[in-house]
């Protein structure tokens, strides 16, 4: 019996165009903070997120460190390159334009709220630094329709590490077995939550992933497929 379901946030409920959307506006008011209108904003936008996902992707299952400084480093790398330097309020101005430019996938609310109504526990489990995601659910105004958010600040280590995943389920009072998890990284999420016994739901809306398919125990292109899924187990208990 499903009793839960948790989400990743960026690239599951929030769109990855919309994110980017909001770094290239993150790096035009750096840009214009910095007196540097000479510069393409859009090219600095591509160098800073080479430099951020090269970063992420060493921290993959290792022990947290903030993001900010993470995302702080990232810009600060792309700045030296360049010979600007980057505002000492970066972190807030990257909460800012996150919560102005965040894009919901479309029939994330719908689907947040169908779980809702069918009783179950509803939660996110990201890598991401509390103030961060605090402030952009309630930006996009559906901070309040989960029962619990669970952030690897919380758990002490990024995803596929354990630790934020049984977090979320001692949080939500559910075994594993009674939990579902819904991302868009086969390698992080899927691995991650079927590595503590959850059953795992790739986002794919593109089928741009099918290589990695098989860490995954569904796929999905949109959203509100996860209701059947979770109607679908529990009907054949």
């Amino acid at each position: 019996m499903i009793r839960a379901v948790f989400f990743d946030f960026v690239g599951t409920l929030i769109t990855k165009a919309g994110e980017n959307i909001t770094h290239q506006n993150i790096v035009r008011e750096v840009l214009r903070r910095a007196g540097r209108s000479d510069l393409d904003p859009i090219k600095i936008w591509a160098e800073y997120e080479e430099e951020s996902s090269k970063l992420f992707r060493e921290l993959a299952g290792k022990p947290y460190v903030k993001i900010r400084d993470v995302d702080t480093e990232a810009m600060k790398k792309v700045a030296d390159r360049y010979g600007f330097t980057v505002p000492e309020d970066f972190w807030g101005i990257s909460i800012e334009m996150h919560a102005k430019y965040g894009e919901l996938f479309p029939d994330a609310r719908e689907t947040i709220k169908a779980l809702k109504d069918l009783g179950l526990h509803v939660g996110i489990v990201t890598d991401s630094d509390n103030d961060y995601i605090g402030a952009h659910l309630k930006a996009l105004g559906i901070y309040d329709l989960f029962d619990s958010i669970t952030t690897s600040e919380d758990a002490g280590f990024y995803k596929p590490h354990p630790k934020p995943f049984q977090l979320a389920l001692e949080r939500a009072g559910v075994k594993p077995e009674e939990a579902l998890y819904v991302g868009d990284n086969p390698s992080k999420d899927c691995v991650g939550a079927k590595n503590v016994g959850m059953v795992s739901v790739l986002l794919d809306p593109d089928a741009s992933k099918q290589s990695l398919w098989g860490n995954c125990d569904f796929v999905v292109s949109k959203l509100l497929d996860v209701l059947d899924i979770v109607k679908g187990l529990n009907e054949d208990l």
